[in-house]
């Protein structure tokens, strides 16, 4: 349904491009917006320019621009595609893929301040949310009502609900519960014409047209500007958490226990690896009391009440031990529970304390994680370079990072030698070169290599319908 009819008069309906300077472009978005909407000092452009991608370039955007309604964003948007200036949207800036990177002639369009939870139906369990709200604060929320919303990115409790929805994030629980997509019933969103369309449905269950809000989600901003997310909830009730923690003398041994544990049909709620260096540095920084000495920690979550979790959970510790585990603890207090998840969640932010990390995010199937695995550590030693490992393993989605020394060009240069094998080994194994940060620019190469010239083409006919000006988030979430 659309709620904002096109105007004839407008220059964007006549498509009519009125080339604006720089200071005419900041002048006219001041007289459509507030003055502290519009920000333009060159601390947060720098600030706003890019995410958390090292090494993807990016320029300083012409303005920033805060929006805080429907209006805000349709304004803006109508005034760019008017004026031959590009729009980047932007949530919180978490992501890892370049795909929030300001581009030439751009304007960042910041949802952060649109923070409303309009809405939670427990009844009918959904909940619609502004695209700036929080995640975590969303399911703070809704657990109120003793309801959950699953999807768990790393960056929960700073990343929001746009953002996830925009580039259709996972994250730990995701090996049983789904990622974002999943999730989303519908959406809310501004078209490259400044025209606000509503996707999707709120029912349990309906097919009606094509599945457009689907297609939105994961789009990066590339599509449509998402300014309202509709989610689907399950019941908080109804799960008891057990901690199972392997500790292995190999990241390859670890490999054989995920592969293990996904070919006996047990599903974890969790199964999350992470290696010496990553134990190692969260240790150091937050003084978790996490297991040193050895070389890789298996964690594994099971959430099944009663008798049936106790069985799951040992049968998870068997094939732990199976696989040639030096140790394998469980926890079932929710405080060591999340004690010890939360050094998972904390291991990307600590190892950027070591330097600038380059991170990668391929996905293989779940038997090829152990031969992934040793993949990633062969290229670590051709290339001499530190790469640590945290992989979300009961799907197969991998992320090493590698770390290269502040202001060492030539280790800089061969951790991008090592990014590149990664995803080349990845794609021979039969995997898929981003799991869930997106593609944005950084995996704009191994995309090409992954999607056939037939399917580029159909990428690009659908962002010509959508998109015919490019004024939306250009070059990012596909190869041109």
């Amino acid at each position: 349904m659309s709620s904002t009819a096109p105007d004839p008069s407008d220059p964007v309906t006549r498509g009519e491009e009125q080339i604006l300077d720089h200071a005419e472009a900041v002048g006219q978005l001041r007289r459509l917006l507030r003055a502290d909407q519009v920000v333009t000092d060159a601390a947060a452009l720098a600030s706003y320019a890019h995410d958390d991608a090292e090494w993807a370039p990016f320029e300083l955007p012409l303005a920033v621009v805060l929006a805080e309604h429907d209006d805000d964003v349709v304004a803006v948007v109508r005034f760019a595609a008017a004026s031959g200036i590009r729009i980047v949207p932007r949530g919180a800036g978490t992501g890892l893929s370049g795909g929030a990177n300001a581009v030439a002639r751009s304007i960042v369009l910041s949802l952060e301040r649109m923070t409303r939870i309009v809405e939670i139906d427990a009844a009918e369990r959904f909940a619609v949310a502004e695209a700036g709200v929080i995640n975590d604060v969303l399911r703070q929320a809704v657990a109120e009502q003793g309801l959950w919303y699953p999807p768990d990115p790393a960056s929960y409790r700073i990343s929001t609900i746009g953002g996830n929805a925009a580039t259709n994030a996972g994250g730990i629980c995701c090996v049983k519960y789904g990622v974002t997509r999943d999730y989303v019933l519908g959406l809310r969103v501004v078209l490259a014409d400044g025209e606000i369309v509503d996707l999707g449905r709120r029912t349990a269950k309906g097919v009606t047209g094509y599945d457009l809000t689907a297609l939105m989600v994961g789009s990066e901003g590339t599509l449509g500007i998402i300014t309202r997310v509709t989610v689907k909830l399950l019941p908080l009730a109804g799960r008891e958490e057990r901690a199972i923690v392997g500790a292995f003398g190999s990241l390859v041994a670890a490999g054989d226990a995920v592969a293990a544990i996904s070919a006996s049909g047990i599903v974890p709620s969790a199964l999350e690896i992470l290696d010496r260096t990553c134990v190692e540095a969260v240790d150091a920084w937050q003084g978790l009391g996490l297991p040193h000495g050895v070389d890789t920690l298996l964690l594994a979550k099971v959430d099944e009440v009663g008798a049936l979790g106790e069985r799951h959970a040992a049968s998870v510790a068997e094939f732990m031990a199976g696989a040639g585990a030096l140790s394998v603890e469980q926890a079932v207090e929710a405080d060591e529970v999340d004690r010890l998840f939360m050094a998972r969640r904390l291991a990307y932010p600590a190892l950027e304390r070591l330097g600038p990390v380059l991170t990668e995010d391929v996905c293989v199937p779940r038997g090829a994680v152990p031969e992934m695995l040793a993949r990633i550590q062969a290229a670590a030693a051709e290339y001499d370079v530190v790469i640590a490992n945290i992989a979300h393993a009961g799907d197969g989605n991998l992320h090493p990072l590698i770390i290269a020394p502040e202001g060492d060009d030539a280790a800089k240069a061969r951790a991008k030698l090592a990014f590149d094998r990664i995803v080349d080994e990845c794609s021979e194994l039969g995997g898929t070169v981003t799991g869930e940060h997106g593609v944005g620019l950084l995996k704009l190469p191994g995309a090409r290599a992954e999607l056939s010239d037939r399917v580029l083409g159909m990428h690009s006919a659908i962002k010509q319908a959508l998109d015919p000006n490019g004024v939306l988030n250009p070059g990012k979430a596909f190869p041109a």
